[in-house]
């Protein structure tokens, strides 16, 4: 059973995942702004005596990468994320210079995240769902054994992820949640990028920006 522990970190508030299992821990996106924010998560792991394995990036918008190179300056472990556009990944210093904060190009690409396949990671299985909309790289992560999505920025608690930055598309978010999210089982539980989890079954019923078809 995987244990999902939430450090909701840096100025945008984004929520960042650290899955454990059998002291093995993969995190999903990496938000921290500042050390104090990365040791919060490293006291997680020594807690639970851990072992971090790898990271996977749900996309590329700089409240989702801005504290990755803090944990890799502490951990050496391989980077996940989508090919399907770099272009963010490319230039997060440059979006963080537009939000005045200071990151160096990270100098490295990830390996790449395939499209709605199975996947494993150091461990850890799920299903890559493909989920443009918000970003043209998003990625949404759904654990079937333990019953949950980590859905990124394009699914929230009664919302969805913003459509009007680089390459937002509400149509295809909108498909993507539909196709992707939707189809998952009623009781699947949802990890959003900002805000408190939900479930599947709720959102097709009461989010008023997509509801089930």
């Amino acid at each position: 059973m995987i244990q999902v522990e939430t450090f909701t970190v840096n100025p945008f508030s984004q929520n960042t995942f650290l899955l454990i299992r059998d002291r093995a821990a993969l995190l999903v996106d990496a938000g921290f702004s500042k050390a104090s924010e990365l040791n919060e998560m490293v006291d997680v792991l020594e807690e639970h005596k851990a072992n971090l394995k790898a990271v996977v990036i749900t996309h590329a918008h700089i409240d989702h990468v801005m504290g990755l190179q803090r944990v890799l300056d502490r951990y050496e472990v391989p980077v996940y994320l989508s090919h399907a556009d770099l272009y963010l990944w490319e230039n997060a210093h440059k979006q963080a210079a537009f939000y005045g904060a200071d990151l160096k190009p990270f100098g490295f690409i990830p390996e790449p995240l395939p499209h709605d396949v199975p996947v494993e990671v150091s461990g850890f299985r799920f299903l890559s769902l493909f989920t443009p909309g918000h970003a043209p790289d998003h990625i949404s992560l759904y654990f079937e054994e333990d019953g949950f999505v980590i859905a990124g920025d394009a699914l929230f608690n009664g919302s969805i992820g913003r459509t009007d930055l680089y390459k937002g598309d509400f149509e295809l978010l909108k498909k993507s949640i539909h196709e992707k999210i939707y189809t998952l089982p009623d009781a699947t539980e949802v990890h959003c990028g900002h805000g408190p989890k939900t479930i599947v079954g709720h959102e097709k019923k009461f989010n008023p920006f997509v509801k089930a078809e």
